[in-house]
């Protein structure tokens, strides 16, 4: 007869302990305290011993043994790190989508009408790359109001407004005006658009030469005096100058002294001061007061802003924020006008040159004067513009100064 509850028997074994492991006795042969059972502490009335399982009488998730005794739940360090990877791998899959993106937008909106390569006798390419920056009156696109508003008059056609040669090389970039007053030799030339050849050469002012026949001719008649071969144009209106300054929220400029002009419609007093796009047109157009020598004047108050406002727009708040990089480089690309081969690389290159330039990492200055000349135009120092343009040819440093 089977005397073990459960019909266990003599021979019955197990890991966990048995009758056998107490020489066979039964737990109730061996008497105890654990009255009805008969069973020792440490054995289960079938005859298993406990063990250790953290499970005691009285303990219901929690206490000693309980739930509270297991460590909260860890990700494995491998888990971890392909979550990483797949988080890392994310974002740069989506600021790649976007800078392409953002390429090809700004590709599209792109103007490039001026073709270099029917440019006449061109100077020999030297090192570094030369931009010819030009800022026009052009009136295109503005509304009679926003005529009235900018003080730009309503005459036909375009004149530059402001010339300036931008060096990049190896070293710390140049930035040089050219006054439109410069008394120039403007060579024969074909008609970009007529064809017609004009053989006389002509000694005129250099704002004349792009009136004639624009950006070909104007090219033309600075490397001809220059020695100098332009690689890049860029051309930028009255209107997309305004709207640039309105889209990076106006720009900080020290003005040196309280100017009136009603011509530019400038008005300003002495000190800091942020300028909105209409202010800085007229701030830049202003040849009237507070420029000193007029046109030489004017130039330096026109590189001081460009430096500034290229300061301020290559800056992380914008170049960072769709929200202000889009309307920015909207407003540029609306109106500005490049060479056929310029690419935004080169565009780009040109913009941060520009930002060194008015960090202090570069040099601004105006082309050499030597003193009057006639029709109220300026006379080029040649031996020092000769120096100048064979030094930034072999893409050397700078040495030679400008007096005005």
């Amino acid at each position: 007869m089977n005397e073990w509850p459960g019909g266990w028997n003599d021979g019955s074994r197990d890991r966990y302990g048995s009758p056998r492991a107490h020489g066979g006795v039964p737990p109730q042969a061996r008497g105890g305290h654990d009255a009805g059972y008969g069973r020792q502490p440490g054995y289960y009335e079938d005859g298993y011993t406990d063990y250790d399982s953290g499970y005691n009488t009285g303990q219901v998730y929690g206490g000693q043994g309980g739930y509270d005794d297991y460590a909260p739940y860890d990700e494995p360090p491998r888990r971890r790190r392909v979550r990483f990877k797949t988080v890392l791998i994310s974002l740069v899959v989506v600021l790649l989508a976007w800078s392409i993106g953002t390429y090809f937008w700004a590709n599209s909106k792109l103007k490039r009408e001026v073709d270099l390569s029917i440019v006449q006798d061109r100077p020999e390419t030297g090192d570094g790359t030369n931009y010819l920056i030009v800022g026009s009156d052009s009136r295109e696109g503005l509304s009679a109001q926003e005529k009235k508003d900018l003080h730009t008059g309503s005459a036909a056609g375009k004149r530059t407004d402001s010339m300036m040669i931008l060096h990049v090389g190896s070293g710390a970039p140049t930035l040089i005006s050219l006054p439109r007053d410069s008394w120039v030799e403007i060579p024969p030339f074909k008609g970009s658009e007529s064809g017609k050849q004009f053989n006389n050469t002509q000694q005129t002012k250099l704002n004349a030469a792009y009136s004639q026949d624009g950006a070909p001719l104007l090219v033309r008649t600075v490397e001809h005096n220059t020695g100098l071969k332009i690689d890049h144009y860029a051309e930028i209106g009255f209107g997309g100058f305004a709207k640039i300054v309105d889209s990076v929220g106006g720009v900080e400029m020290n003005i040196p002294q309280d100017i009136k002009d009603k011509n530019s419609g400038a008005d300003f007093r002495k000190g800091k001061q942020t300028l909105d796009g209409k202010q800085a047109l007229s701030f830049v157009r202003n040849r009237h007061a507070g420029t000193g020598d007029s046109d030489l004047g004017r130039t330096k108050n026109q590189q001081k802003f460009l430096a500034a406002l290229a300061s301020q727009t290559a800056t992380p708040s914008t170049v960072l924020n769709p929200f202000k990089l889009y309307p920015t480089m909207g407003a540029g690309l609306d109106t500005l006008i490049v060479d056929e081969d310029m690419s935004l690389w080169n565009l780009g290159s040109m913009f941060f040159a520009m930002k060194d330039v008015s960090g202090g990492q570069g040099k601004r200055m105006n082309m050499p004067i030597s003193g009057p000349a006639p029709a109220g135009s300026l006379q080029w120092d040649k031996a020092k513009v000769q120096k100048l343009m064979q030094q930034l040819k072999n893409d050397e440093e700078v040495t030679v100064t400008s007096d005005r």
